[in-house]
């Protein structure tokens, strides 16, 4: 099935029904008085959570969805049905905002979660609520409301602990077929992650994690190159990011702090708030150098950078350090939780 993470619809409540202004006409009682009823209520339009839908593919196709109109009120103190409301059903991590202010109208963050994204209109009144002592028979009536109408956009972040940020071919999907039973396209060309990647990680019983592979960012992201700034928004639900650096890249002219500074200043301009979550550098391929040339690279990188923060060095197709990054990764999961 295609991955779409992004979607805009048209949501369009039912009109209320219209009151009725009637009056009871039955034999021997030439003046009754006013029996009009009320029109139903408008459907309203909601949008629930539902962990068996993975992508928003429906929504990108189907992009005008209506709730049913209350009905009109009729005599005989005959009220309108209301129109039955509508659920769309969306996947766990839809974020819905209005397309045109901008305003925030739900996150569906769990299961089973729902919102209102357009109220139904109300009913109109019948003329049987004008009655009263010096109005007999009052003709008065009102019209149903009309229902909610807006354009709202529908985005999918993938609900994970951990996201891997790198360039094309960092090994991103190799260190995650290697510590969870995921499986993402593995290859020696850039770009084969063309879609998120969630896979859950076991570190012992009673305890795991899950975490997300994106396609891999170049410099000038933030502008719409390549292909991981479509997918950003996967990392904003994250708790921890694992840059992933290649220190041993196919051509020597590659410069691997250059390039993790230009991903940390893309991911500032695309989101100060996704540049301030916690960020652990892993240097990955050390399996490609001698201990001694792969220690020194990492220390020279480590000071270029002028990084004091957790790193950690592995070889993801090897399995080289991926079990301490595992469990220290888990620890530091943990620890927020408490």
């Amino acid at each position: 099935m295609k991955f779409v993470d992004e979607a805009f619809i048209d949501v369009i409540a039912g009109d209320g029904g219209n009151g009725m202004a009637s009056f009871r006409r039955e034999k021997f009682i030439p003046h009754g008085g006013p029996d009009g009823g009320d029109g139903g209520r408008g459907g309203s339009i909601y949008a629930e959570a539902d962990e068996n839908i993975n992508t928003l593919i429906d929504y990108r196709y189907a992009r005008i969805h209506r709730a049913q109109k209350g009905e009109n009120g009729r005599g005989a103190d005959c009220y309108g049905k209301g129109g039955d409301d509508l659920v769309l059903k969306m996947p766990v991590g839809t974020v819905i905002t209005d397309a045109e202010t901008g305003e925030a109208v739900a996150d569906l963050a769990r299961h089973g979660a729902r919102a209102l994204v357009a109220k139904g209109g109300t009913g109109g009144l019948g003329n049987l609520h004008f009655k009263s002592s010096v109005n007999r028979a009052p003709r008065q009536r009102t019209l149903g409301e009309a229902g909610e109408k807006r354009r709202v956009r529908l985005e999918l972040r993938v609900l994970a602990d951990v996201g891997l940020l790198g360039y094309p071919n960092a090994g991103k999907s190799t260190l995650v077929r290697a510590i969870s039973a995921a499986k993402p396209k593995v290859a020696d060309y850039p770009f084969t992650t063309l879609a998120p990647t969630l896979g859950v990680v076991r570190i012992d019983y009673g305890r795991s994690f899950v975490i997300a592979d994106i396609p891999g960012l170049i410099e000038g992201a933030a502008d719409g190159a390549g292909l991981g700034h479509q997918f950003l928004r996967h990392l904003q639900r994250t708790r921890l990011i694992l840059h992933l650096i290649d220190i041993a890249p196919l051509d020597d002219t590659i410069d691997p702090v250059r390039e993790a500074r230009a991903l940390v200043a893309e991911l500032k301009r695309y989101d100060p708030a996704l540049h301030a979550k916690p960020r652990w550098l892993v240097f990955n391929k050390i399996d490609l150098l001698a201990r001694e040339e792969a220690d020194a690279r990492i220390r020279d990188a480590l000071r270029r950078l002028r990084w004091n923060k957790p790193w950690y060095a592995i070889s993801g197709i090897a399995g080289a350090g991926t079990d301490t990054l595992v469990r220290a990764i888990g620890d530091h999961l943990a620890a927020q939780h408490d």
